[in-house]
């Protein structure tokens, strides 16, 4: 049993609550993202909204929740006649675990019973239960790319499709769909944020009356949840009675030309792209005046729909953080309150970004190569000093670019993504098998061929094909997975000549950019000083290994040897964690070490642990200057990688080839 949905309204989550009941209203809003971080009640508050949703009327025997008022004439449980008998039941709240196959979502076809008994057997999926009813995806940021959209799809036009094997299936789908996650677990791709109606930002109150209210109704939960829930039954009725009364309500109320003018201006000062936020702020408004019990939309509706439905579109990049300036939005509310008002200053703009960064200008660093003109950390009697010694202020990160496509040889059988060759349940097929439990991709050609030369012997007789189990043939296919991008990123002197480090800063930023957009996890270590430091342990959250790139301080000696073992020992434990995910090194440095005995050798030897592991590796080259040593091919070759300049990373240099990681040894004169 859920807990009553008044367990959330005393964690500040308001908005949270508001989006929710708006989306019970009129679910043509389009569902609702919850972000926060853990801990915050964000499942506690969806599942409490389904004792909150009106009770439906269902055709008996239906499977796929059809209304006896208005039956969909393509439903493969029908025809059913308008009009007939229905029974109420409580609407549905369907979770999809983040694990679910495509087949669990959409259906499953009995490929079987279609070639042997020539019968259309269709299985319905979790978007068939979901039907008038909500769809609830715990971590959607974790959810497979292609679930995502199918999932989005379904929620956009109504319907799901399923096409396989010569066999159409469609059937209604309409549902009120919400996603929550922890940004902290990695983002949702910008295109996949636009598809949800609202969105809504949750935090854990600071308040300590709060945070008390809220451990005492969860222990009163816990001792007799019964008694609890009647202790909110009044209220959670007249909650569900206002809904009902606010979709009543709904056809009947006015959205105005001011108001639509208002909702116009708004997107278009706020930079949004397409025409979706339009609309979704038109239908929130409407609904939260319904949800008022009014008929006319007002200026507080359209400014409270923009304050639910632009924040996620605002962001151009996983590193931008979601938000909505309130001052700027009165201000285009107030400017375009008249209704008679239609030509807007062409003046007024959104504000340019933010300038520099404001802080005075440091001092020149010395020669590019020179360990002791950037900070050295040996002190007068040769000993070294700690870590900090010689630091430097972190600098700023230079525009990211579009990157070649780093990737890993060979095929693995890692999670999906967009990276490097995989086995995976989506993509061209390749070849056929004979099926480990339940058929799911058939291979026609396959199977017929396995069962054609057995037909006299089965006593075929007439044009049908007579099929066994034996013969039934599962395709295979070849599509793409997301890699384990670890960087090692050198911090130490030789790199801190600030316009050098400033364009490593932009590559590394540019690749993680990159490694977001293929559905990577990412790590960063880095090394400077007399060690090496895990900045970031292995994440799916790419905006945070951003966050401690820009942050990050260089100066000091170049313990490169200590890099790479401390990488070689995270991609040992990740390896436990995660084995099917394979890892690809980027090494960012110049190739130079120093420090301790023998730097140069030991790291070498560090270098050959990797390539004896056949661990898939990148140096990215940051010697610059008309004299170069080539010491980043060389440490390429040691690792069994290959080794590219920060030019040739780019996807439109003209320098470099296109250059993937073959695993074979590339030295540079």
């Amino acid at each position: 049993m859920s807990t009553p949905f008044p367990f959330t309204a005393v964690v500040g989550q308001d908005d949270l609550r508001l989006a929710l009941l708006l989306n019970a209203v009129s679910p043509a809003v389009g569902g609702v993202l919850v972000r926060g971080e853990k801990g915050t009640a964000k499942s506690t508050a969806v599942r409490a909204l389904s004792a909150l949703m009106p009770q439906v009327d269902v055709v008996p025997e239906c499977r796929f929740s059809c209304d006896p008022g208005s039956p969909d004439p393509a439903c493969p449980d029908g025809p059913h006649a308008p009009g007939a008998d229905g029974r109420s039941r409580p609407a549905r709240m369907v979770e999809l675990p983040v694990g679910a196959s495509e087949d669990r979502l959409v259906g499953a076809l009995d490929i079987e019973r279609a070639l042997s008994e020539g019968v259309k057997a269709f299985e319905p999926g979790l978007l068939a239960a979901a039907h008038r009813g909500i769809l609830y995806v715990d971590e959607v940021n974790l959810l497979h790319d292609h679930l995502v959209d199918l999932l989005l799809d379904a929620a956009a036009m109504g319907a799901s499709y399923v096409e396989r094997e010569g066999v159409s299936v469609r059937h209604a789908a309409r549902f009120l769909l919400v996603g929550t996650m922890n940004p902290e677990e990695g983002e949702l791709r910008p295109q996949l944020l636009d598809r949800f109606g609202l969105t809504v930002e949750v935090a854990a109150s600071r308040e300590p009356d709060q945070r008390v209210e809220v451990v005492r109704r969860r222990l009163a939960y816990d001792a007799d949840p019964d008694g609890f829930a009647a202790r909110w039954a009044d209220e959670e009725a007249d909650v569900r009675a206002r809904i009902v009364a606010a979709r009543e309500l709904l056809p009947s109320v006015r959205l105005g030309d001011g108001a639509l003018r208002q909702i116009a201006a708004t997107c278009a000062a706020f930079e949004v792209d397409g025409m979706r936020a339009d609309i979704v702020m038109a239908r929130t408004a409407t609904a939260l005046a319904a949800w008022a019990g009014r008929t006319d939309v007002l200026a507080e509706d359209v400014r409270q729909a923009a304050l639910l439905a632009l924040p996620h579109r605002r962001r151009r990049n996983p590193f931008d953080a979601p938000g909505l300036d309130e001052d700027k939005l009165d201000e285009t509310l107030e400017e375009f309150s008249g209704d008679d008002d239609p030509d807007p200053d062409p003046g007024q703009g959104p504000d340019g970004p933010g300038g520099g960064g404001g802080g005075q200008p440091e001092p020149d660093e010395g020669p590019q190569g020179d360990d002791t003109g950037a900070g050295p950390e040996a002190g007068e009697n040769g000993q070294p000093q700690p870590s900090g010694a010689g630091e430097r202020s972190a600098v700023r990160a230079a525009e990211p670019f579009r990157t070649k496509v780093l990737s890993v040889p060979g095929i693995g059988e890692g999670a999906a993504g967009r990276r490097s060759r995989a086995r995976t349940e989506h993509g061209r097929t390749t070849g056929s098998r004979r099926p480990r439990g339940t058929l799911t991709k058939l291979h026609l050609a396959a199977t017929v061929q396995a069962a054609a030369p057995h037909q006299r012997a089965r006593g075929r007789s007439g044009p049908g094909l007579v099929v066994r189990r034996d013969d039934l043939r599962q395709a295979t296919r070849e599509g793409r997975e997301g890699n384990l991008v670890l960087f090692v990123v050198d911090a130490s002197g030789s790199m801190a000549a600030r316009q050098r480090m400033s364009a490593v800063k932009g590559a590394v930023l540019s690749l993680l950019l990159d490694a977001y957009q293929r559905r990577d996890k990412v790590g960063l270590v880095t090394f400077r000083g007399s060690g090496a430091d895990v900045a970031l342990p292995p994440t799916s959250s790419v905006d945070a290994a951003a966050a401690r790139l820009e942050s990050l301080p260089t100066g000091g000696r170049t313990p490169l040897a200590a890099g790479l073992l401390r990488a070689h020992d995270v991609l040992r434990v990740e390896r436990l964690r995660d084995p099917a995910r394979r890892p690809l090194v980027v090494l960012v440095t110049d190739g130079r070490a120093t420090g301790g005995p023998e730097p140069v050798a030991l790291a070498g030897r560090a270098a050959r642990l990797f390539a004896a592991e056949g661990v898939a590796s990148v140096v990215v080259d940051c010697e610059s200057g008309p004299v170069r040593l080539g010491l980043a091919g060389q440490l390429a070759g040691e690792l069994g990688g290959t080794a590219v300049t920060l030019d040739e990373l780019r996807a439109d240099s003209i320098a470099g080839l296109v250059r993937d990681v073959q695993g074979t040894s590339r030295r540079v004169a």
